[in-house]
């Protein structure tokens, strides 16, 4: 059967899913299109606005007072304050009392797993007993069988970054025989059974030597286990956050797509989205082509939101002969001299970091005459281009303000 809906989104990650409640707010029926698992179950579960200029200015401890000072270019500039506000608000609910943070505009300071204070304006709360700006002395705790975290390493990143409090860090023993490339999901599994959080707060609590909290790795997927391990150290309990596999930003996405479902989103998950169809002046598009088993089928709508995401997410593609998108060939300015995409400093200004369309007001692509490509394509997340993220500390803000925007624009043109 021809599947047609008001709006289709093209993207499972959090710009994505945005996009396609806040389309489904106004009315619209929506389709949301996902190739794979949301990227929100690689990410940290971090949600942050902005923590550093473009010019490395930082970190920013308010980033609304520093909105001003982006270029043009930038996707905060394109769609305004106002819309980041909107889409900190838009998480706020989705997420209710699992996140903290929404109570000030200014940023927090996160230890990772890295060892390093990311500037952050939403957490988990499990997260919130560890924050930097808290001077009691901490301890960190990372498994032997996790070599992804050296807690004793981490801790020394922390104390040389000038965190207010004394740092150490301990390598323990988990408590049950799992094999080092076991699931995530096994090892926080194994962390509810009653006998192994017992002999976890054993090991532990020989090394506490005055810390006043204690801090592992995201793996306490529930309240209870963190309570209890509280109790039986006799300290405040906290996750740290890490990059992928990330339970975190699992428990963000099941919640995310968890909403998008009470508010009535169609999700087509597994399948990629090929091509594009359009009418026959060439100014709209039909449809999005979708390739099932090598064969692609038109999903049909009347506007259409492009959240793939940028070059990381393959939502840009880089060859020898240039930079495209490959949904809807829409235009990627960039340089014909592949040497200047980058810096030869490693982490210099790279070119290649701030790839992406180039939208119009209402966020629609535009070619390189400036012009509108498709008027019911909306673009939002790192598709857009003008930000280096990954150096501001700026990604989940970008994807929650363009998809606010792009979803909105979307769902009121039908």
């Amino acid at each position: 059967m021809p599947i047609s809906e008001d709006v289709v989104v093209i993207g499972g990650g959090l710009s994505g899913g945005v996009a396609a409640l806040v389309a489904a707010r106004t009315g619209a029926s929506v389709r949301l299109i996902s190739h794979k698992e949301s990227t929100l179950r690689h990410a940290s579960g971090l949600i942050d606005v902005l923590g550093y200029l473009p010019d490395g200015t930082g970190p920013i401890v308010n980033p609304f007072d520093a909105l001003d000072e982006l270029p043009n270019e930038h996707p905060y500039s394109v769609v305004g304050e106002t819309a980041v506000r909107e889409g900190l608000t838009i998480f706020d609910e989705i997420v209710g009392e699992m996140y903290a943070g929404g109570h000030t505009d200014t940023n927090a300071l996160v230890p990772t797993q890295g060892g390093t204070v990311k500037p952050t304006a939403r957490y988990p709360q499990s997260v919130a007993a560890g924050l930097a700006s808290d001077e009691r002395d901490m301890l960190l705790v990372g498994f032997e069988a996790l070599s992804d975290f050296d807690a004793p390493l981490a801790a020394e990143h922390l104390a040389a970054a000038g965190v207010p409090f004394e740092t150490q860090g301990v390598t323990v023993q988990f408590p049950e025989d799992l094999r080092d490339d076991a699931r995530i999901t096994r090892f926080a599994t194994a962390l509810e059974r009653d006998s192994n959080t017992r002999a976890l707060a054993d090991a532990v609590e020989s090394h506490l030597d005055g810390a006043e909290r204690v801090g592992f790795p995201a793996l306490l997927s529930k309240d209870t286990v963190r309570s209890e391990l509280g109790t039986r150290l006799g300290k405040p309990v906290f996750e740290i956050p890490g990059g992928p596999p990330s339970l975190l930003g699992l428990e963000l996405a099941e919640r995310l797509f968890e909403t998008l479902d009470e508010a009535g989103v169609h999700i087509s998950s597994g399948v990629p989205v090929v091509g594009h169809e359009t009418d026959g002046n060439d100014e709209r598009v039909t449809a999005v082509l979708v390739d099932r088993n090598g064969q692609t089928h038109p999903y049909h709508a009347e506007q259409f939101v492009l959240a793939t995401g940028g070059l990381v997410g393959k939502g840009i593609d880089t060859d020898r002969d240039g930079v495209t998108e490959p949904i809807f060939d829409c235009y990627i300015p960039h340089s014909e001299d592949r040497y200047d995409w980058f810096s030869n400093e490693a982490f210099g200004d790279h070119s290649f970091a701030r790839f992406g369309i180039v939208p119009s007001e209402g966020l629609q692509p535009t070619d390189a005459n400036g012009e509108i490509k498709f008027e019911n394509v909306r673009a939002a997340g790192s598709v857009v281009g003008g930000a280096d993220i990954a150096s501001e500390k700026s990604g989940s803000g970008v994807s929650l303000a363009t998809g606010l925007i792009a979803g909105r624009n979307a769902g009121e043109a039908i």
